[in-house]
């Protein structure tokens, strides 16, 4: 049986708008998948359901579909879509009144269920990660297009496969592949060069979407159709497979992938083969996330420039600390953050930041508190007083929360076309999620002279969040790369060059397969991306970071 062609065009809401019509022209599909959504776009779609209850999905995809539905029809590819966001039965109407007005015969089906916001009073949104079944409902119905709700990203890939090959819940093995395939595609780019910490050896200025051809067996080839740009490889298929993972098991609604069983090799020029994935029965339970409002945030930033930096940053933080006892906001943090530089040739280059952000859940506390103190200071404080851009009203800002239900708790149903609703039942076999046994390791490199050199010499890493925890996957190129990388980056290590982690759990994952280690700092995030509690909110340039640390690394490597 030939290949299932699943391709992406959307990998987060806002990625490429001509990235459909891109898929649909440059090359042989069968599926082509969107991925709208994550932890802090829920939120985003809650405030503006409280503005408009028939609101709460993604509005860009319905315009990306008006400019292709016809084409889409025309060429025999379904869409599957999680677009749907909070309101996956008002985005299904709203494409059929698109389909009605241009007048293209499209069967429009959509995925209920997840919702489960009234179960959990003072949230804003609160939604279960569902699985692919009910997208594969939809499809075996005839479905030309299939909105859902809150599916987990790589169910809108093992859907397509599961109708097609007719798998069933026990084929936990072939979900699995299919799991490990939605894992690398639905990052788009991402998968083909872009955010890839090697990006230099290619050219990934204007990197094409990702196809996975998915086998009957589960087993897959990532690419991406001919003439675009970026590049796949082994490198950057395994970047994507440690974005936002953690251990050697990944638990999802359908099945758990054990991501130490996969491995890649090279299949030819922008061809990466993923086989060997062994998949076991899922948690008893499934992850919801919860998005509530936490309050209200404000920030000012002051730009210290020249000498005396530090005694400049205590001076303000003396006013303001006076200024904000008044009305003191539940919380205050400050950061001075040295991009200064001695003698330098520019003003920007001589100049420090000194960043105040407050919460509380009084607007008022945070908004006329903090700008009022802020601006009474312009004329009144150190020298060369001058802020970024003035402190606003104050903005509301999220907190994730995730909990864990039991399958029976919500009712997934695929809505059909001609309104026919089909239960998509739990699994009947479920397995508790427990840690893998640590795996044994290459030996060690023998000794050798060492130079004092940037870890990302030898190494490559992708970061990314979950909740208020990130982690950080780095891979080795090369096996002797690896038998360093495996004995020498310990949890201990990470937390030396990493300090903001040092008071933090930290857990290390080895998954040898793919040379690489996983490590996960738990609270490094606060309350999510959504509450902004770091610099970088998403730990997206963590490991970064971490590459640009300098270690004693053998000469052999370098």
């Amino acid at each position: 049986m030939n290949p299932l062609r699943i391709g992406n065009f959307s990998g987060f809401y806002g990625d490429r708008f001509d990235a459909l019509r891109e898929m649909l022209t440059g090359g042989e599909v069968d599926v082509l998948t969107g991925d709208y959504l994550a932890e802090l776009t829920m939120l985003i779609l809650g405030r503006d359901r409280l503005k408009d209850p028939s609101a709460g999905y993604a509005r860009t995809f319905l315009r990306q579909l008006e400019d292709c539905l016809g084409l889409a029809r025309e060429r025999g590819v379904r869409i599957v879509t999680n677009a749907g966001g909070l309101n996956p039965a008002g985005l299904a109407a709203q494409i059929r009144e698109v389909a009605d007005r241009l007048g293209v015969p499209v069967r429009v089906a959509h995925v209920e269920g997840d919702d489960l916001t009234a179960a959990h009073p003072g949230t804003l949104a609160a939604h279960a990660y569902l699985g692919g079944f009910g997208i594969a409902a939809c499809l075996r119905a005839g479905a030309d297009v299939v909105v859902t709700g809150r599916v987990t990203d790589a169910a809108l890939v093992t859907g397509p496969p599961a109708a097609r090959f007719g798998w069933r819940p026990a084929d936990h093995d072939r979900l699995a592949g299919a799991v490990v395939a939605g894992h690398v595609l639905e990052c788009g780019t991402q998968a083909t060069g872009g955010n890839y910490a090697f990006f230099g050896e290619g050219d990934v200025r204007r990197p094409g979407f990702p196809l996975a051809e998915i086998h009957a067996d589960g087993s897959s080839v990532i690419t991406k159709h001919p003439g675009t740009g970026g590049f796949v490889d082994v490198g950057t298929v395994t970047a994507q497979l440690l974005y936002e993972t953690g251990g050697a098991r990944y638990a999802g609604p359908d099945v758990t992938a054990r991501l130490d069983t996969v491995r890649l090799s090279q299949d030819g020029p922008d061809r990466v083969r993923i086989e060997g994935v062994r998949g076991e029965a899922p948690p008893p339970t499934l992850k919801t996330g919860l998005n509530r409002l936490g309050g209200f945030r404000n920030e000012v930033v002051f730009v210290l420039t020249g000498l005396d930096i530090e005694a400049k940053a205590a001076l303000v933080r003396e006013q303001l600390s006076d200024a904000l006892a008044k009305a003191p906001p539940r919380e205050v943090r400050w950061e001075l953050v040295r991009t200064d530089r001695a003698d330098a040739d520019t003003e920007e280059t001589a100049s420090a930041l000194l960043r105040l952000v407050v919460r509380d859940p009084d607007q008022q506390v945070v908004g006329r508190a903090l700008s009022g103190a802020a601006v009474e200071l312009a004329l009144a404080s150190y020298p060369g007083f001058h802020v970024l851009s003035p402190p606003g009203k104050g903005a509301p800002y999220g907190v994730f929360e995730d909990v864990y239900v039991p399958h029976g708790a919500v009712d997934h149903v695929a809505v059909l076309h001609d309104g026919r609703r089909i239960p998509v039942p739990p699994p009947q076999e479920t397995r508790p999620l427990d840690a893998v046994p640590p795996p044994p390791l290459p030996d060690p490199l023998p000794p050798g002279p060492t130079r004092r050199a940037p870890l990302g010499l030898v190494v490559g890493a992708r970061s990314g969040d979950k909740g208020g925890n990130a982690n950080v996957g780095l891979w080795a190129r090369t096996d002797d790369a690896w038998r360093w990388l495996a004995h020498s980056v310990t949890t201990d290590t990470f937390r030396q060059l990493l300090p903001e982690t040092r008071e933090l759990p930290v857990t290390r994952h080895p998954l040898p397969n793919l040379r690489a280690l996983n490590f996960v700092v738990e609270g490094i995030l606060g309350d999510g991306v959504a509450a902004q509690a770091r610099f970088d909110p998403q730990a997206k340039a963590l490991g970064e970071w971490l590459r640009s640390r300098h270690l004693d690394i053998p000469e052999t490597l370098l």
